[in-house]
């Protein structure tokens, strides 16, 4: 492939609700543009972007893909995101790397709850944007529909730029409304042709809403407009070229991915109105200086580029994705990593079609790319030089909250799994393994529980290591209600010396539950010789660990020593520490010992239809709805308090109950007395395992 200049690039994301045809957008593009010879079937598994073995065989895509392709001399650099919400760090880091957007929209399943996520992400990074409705070969597909639809939720912002021409329920042709004239597809080729009569009033309709948007360009514009002049249609490009860099105009096109039509028109409306990266801005802060770099894609300017994915393949290897913020940067560069305090020495520079590296000898601002084995380089790092050391922000993901126990089916295999993890965490920044040493376990954090089924699938057929999931334990803490006093008398005799330490102590609740344990001694006369007191503690810092009523940490607990007795030749350190273990688990159990749970905060944010249905799932969660807040665009901030133990498939509910629509997080709050009954099975649960390991031995 060409090396391309700055202003002859398009880095453009393809977004959308799952299953509204963006890879097969991609396949068609390809194709069209003679990067294929056949088109690829999603269905088949053999699209270019769709190329991970998880993707072929779910027949989605999993994560973000770049396909560079040639149309009338410009490289657009297609970005495919995954639709599911399962992968929404995913389409993140697309949306980071992109200067444009088509959302894609499936004209038989319409504005779906990807659609409007898509259009929040576009926002967020600000990103010119294209609508695409997509299967208008099917019979109840509607263009009108989805114009309609988004119309209403978005305002008069969105202008179709052509119309569908129907026959006997067949997609035949379109009218394009910026040149009013109609095609009819005969064969690949597109032949003018009359503008139906049904169609005349739409255009009439949907040409004033151009017309108003190019007037409201400038002064001069809309002195013409109101005078009743027309516009060129030149003049109506240029307009609509700045209309859409600047947000105030989403064109809607559409057309068949299969039957690639449409889709040529799409490519040319891309390289028309799309921006290039000169016509947006990135800024990072020199090191060098403390201040502000202004980046702006500048090839004149000192290299630097930013690691937007990394794609991390036991097939294909280690791929470092850059996006080239200014200069050019050339095969055989050294490169500072910043993050990692590391110079990277550019071997070779790729493209990457899918899984397919291309190699080119240089990457001009703007551009994206890839590098290949860069040891210690990772998403979100920043690339310069040494002499003028760049550090851009780094993309700000959606957090995981969901979270499952997990475990290698072979002991052996744990190093493996853990090896695994770490590259699979590489290329999945919302991937988190986490181990959780107080409570034993091993947890593995995703977007949802399919995100973490697919990460076990992965580890089973790219990695050879089998895992399985399981429900996490709770991180539940013991405490005491009541005051006891106990005393406990070690005392073991084996020939020789043997070993004496005998303690009185009281356990009270300390008032503190953020400290496990409180000591204090008021031995007096020598009972038990100051050397020992340290011992008794020891003692006590071993026993806060594992609590004697269900084997969880202690909390909150007041335990003083106060007299005892020593033996001349048999006391030891040992003895005591000993003494005061068995002293800890008899003063506990007869202090009226409860279980306190963790309770979260809990913010779930759902359109206004659904505000009851979760009020009511959180209720019987047993959490405390606190209030809501409106949000200013139809949705409400539902605030509660929920104990933990309730959330752990919240994910999956909340988006059943919503359709998709409901987002959540949460953060620890506090301890709570967990009810008796949770308390009662906690306590029955630790007994059969006591009994279970006791028959074991």
């Amino acid at each position: 492939m060409n090396v391309y200049t700055t202003d002859k690039i398009r880095n453009v994301v393809l977004l959308g609700h799952g299953g509204s045809g963006k890879t097969s957008l991609v396949e068609s593009m390809a194709y069209l543009a003679g990067l294929t010879s056949r088109m690829g079937k999603v269905q088949d598994g053999n699209t270019i972007s769709d190329f991970g073995k998880e993707e072929q065989k779910r027949q989605f895509s999993i994560s973000t893909s770049v396909v560079p392709i040639e149309w009338d001399g410009v490289k657009i650099n297609l970005i495919d995101a995954p639709g599911y919400f399962d992968f929404e760090g995913e389409a993140y880091e697309g949306a980071s790397a992109a200067d444009a957007a088509i959302i894609v929209v499936s004209g038989k399943a319409g504005v779906e709850v990807g659609t409007e996520k898509a259009w929040e992400l576009c926002d967020k990074f600000k990103l010119p944007r294209m609508v695409f409705v997509t299967d208008m070969d099917i019979d109840n597909a509607s263009f009108r529909q989805v114009v309609e639809d988004m119309t209403a939720k978005y305002g008069k912002k969105l202008a179709p730029f052509h119309l569908p021409i129907r026959e006997d329920e067949k997609f035949v042709g379109y009218v394009n409304v910026v040149a009013e004239k109609a095609y009819r597809w005969e064969g690949k080729e597109a032949k003018e042709c009359d503008i139906p009569d049904y169609s005349k009033s739409y255009l009439e309709q949907y040409r004033d809403t151009l017309m108003e948007a190019v007037a409201e360009t400038s002064e001069e514009f809309m002195d013409r407009y109101f005078g009743g002049d027309t516009f060129s249609e030149a003049e109506i490009r240029a307009a609509l070229r700045t209309n859409i860099n600047d947000c105030s105009i989403v064109p809607m096109s559409m057309g068949s991915s299969l039957l690639c039509q449409g889709v040529y028109t799409l490519l040319d409306d891309i390289v028309k109105y799309m921006p290039s990266p000169e016509n947006r801005t990135v800024a990072g802060v020199s090191l060098k200086t403390n201040e502000v770099f202004e980046a702006n894609y500048d090839f004149s300017k000192a290299k630097s580029a930013y690691i937007w994915k990394t794609i991390v393949d036991p097939f294909i290897g280690k791929y470092s994705l850059i996006k080239v913020y200014s200069g050019v940067i050339k095969t055989d560069d050294v490169l500072y990593n910043q993050d990692k305090d590391v110079d990277e020495k550019i071997g070779k520079l790729y493209l990457l079609q899918g899984n397919k590296p291309i190699e080119v000898p240089e990457l001009h601002a703007g551009d994206i790319g890839a590098i290949a084995k860069l040891t210690a380089a990772r998403t979100g790092n920043t690339l310069s030089t040494k002499a003028n050391i760049i550090q851009y922000g780094k993309v700000e993901l959606p957090t995981p909250y969901t979270y499952r126990r997990y475990k290698a089916v072979n002991k052996g295999d744990i190093d493996k799994v853990s090896q695994a993890l770490q590259k699979m965490m590489h290329e999945d920044q919302t991937l988190k393994n986490v181990n959780d040493s107080e409570n034993r376990q091993l947890l593995l954090y995703g977007m949802s529980e399919q995100h973490l089924d697919i990460v076990v699938s992965r580890l089973q057929n790219e990695y050879k290591v089998a895992v399985e999931l399981s429900d996490p334990k709770v991180a539940y803490r013991e405490t005491i209600r009541k005051k006891s006093d106990v005393e406990y008398k070690y005392k073991k005799q084996s020939g020789g010396h043997g070993q004496y330490g005998h303690v009185k102590m009281t356990f009270e609740p300390s008032g503190d539950i953020d400290t496990p344990y409180i000591f204090e001694q008021m031995v007096v006369g020598g009972a038990v010789p100051k050397n020992y007191f340290p011992a008794v503690e020891k003692g006590l810092a071993e026993s806060v660990g594992r609590g004697p009523l269900a084997a969880y940490p202690v909390v909150g607990i007041k335990a003083v020593l106060y007299d005892g007795s020593y033996h001349p030749v048999d006391s030891s350190e040992q003895a005591f520490k000993m003494a005061t273990i068995q002293a800890f688990k008899k003063g506990i159990m007869e202090a009226n010992p409860v279980l306190l749970e963790p309770i979260m905060s809990l913010k779930v944010t759902v359109p206004d239809q659904y505000t009851g249905d979760v009020m009511g799932d959180l209720n019987k969660r047993r959490g405390r709805v606190l209030g809501m807040n409106p949000t200013g665009d139809g949705k409400q901030v539902v605030e509660a308090e929920v104990p933990m133990s309730t959330i752990f498939r919240y994910c999956t509910d909340l988006r059943s109950m919503t359709g998709g629509s409901g987002e959540y997080s949460y953060e620890f709050a506090r301890y709570e007395q967990c009810p008796s009954d949770i308390q009662e099975k906690e306590v029955a649960a630790r007994a059969a395992k006591v009994a279970e390991n006791s028959v074991d031995e």
